[in-house]
């Protein structure tokens, strides 16, 4: 039987440790739960990778916490891939739980946002795609979800237009607007909620827009979303 109290367990193993990230002005750090990612909900960039951007319904996947890392941390180029690609997005963290949630309390659930970087094994997910096998391998290795410090909302609102980019050694690589996402926060958290039962903690990986591309050992990236902060990683 699990037990969901806060009962002292006695447990078999050592605990695993848990993953936290830093919030902005405040002595507290931010639990960090499950984290979903929302596949191309940028139009410009679902054209870039050969997909319409009609507005079906959005898809989601999944990275586990251990795969965040703070901001400064250095990015490890993982094993088992040559075509390892950034991905800035604004990332949402709940305060909240809740299952079948309208669009219009969304912005209740929400503790705060941050700038983190979805970094894919572009290879891997590609091999995934064409035999119809999950992205895990492509999307969930360790240290794949890099993630600024959390800026609560009281500090910074609700957001709903701001530029999203990224920098490699200094040029610009990415840049988008939030305003442009298909699906808005409040209708992905909306959605999100029909799937799972949402809970404190969860952060989410909103998209992100055009001009994804390959990383290699050296480089430098900054990450930064206008009125959030930014986030940055060497690659080594």
């Amino acid at each position: 039987m699990t037990n969901t109290t806060n009962a002292a367990v006695l447990l078999a193993i050592d605990a695993p440790p848990l993953t936290t990230l830093p919030i902005r002005g405040r002595s507290e750090r931010f639990p960090v739960n499950r984290v979903f990612c929302v596949g191309r909900n940028y139009a410009d960039h679902a054209r870039e990778m050969g997909h319409d951007p009609q507005r079906e319904p959005p898809f989601f996947f999944m990275k586990p916490s251990s795969a965040v890392v703070g901001d400064g941390v250095a990015f490890q180029y993982p094993s088992g891939s040559n075509d390892v690609h950034h991905e800035v997005e604004l990332v949402v963290a709940l305060a909240v739980g809740g299952s079948l949630v309208r669009a219009e309390d969304a912005n209740a659930l929400i503790y705060g946002y941050a700038v983190g970087l979805d970094m894919t094994r572009r290879d891997l997910q590609g091999e995934a795609k064409k035999l119809g096998r999950p992205w895990e391998t492509g999307k969930a290795f360790d240290g794949s979800a890099p993630c600024s410090d959390i800026v609560p909302a009281g500090q910074c609102g609700h957001p709903a237009a701001g530029a999203v980019q990224l920098a490699v050694n200094g040029q610009t690589r990415q840049k988008g607007d939030i305003a442009d996402l298909i699906w808005s926060i409040p209708e992905t958290i909306a959605h999100l909620s029909t799937l799972f039962t949402l809970q404190p903690g969860d952060l989410i990986f909103t998209g992100t827009p055009s001009g994804v591309g390959p990383v290699v050992r050296g480089d430098q990236l900054a990450a930064a979303v206008d009125g959030i902060g930014e986030l940055r990683i060497a690659v080594v």
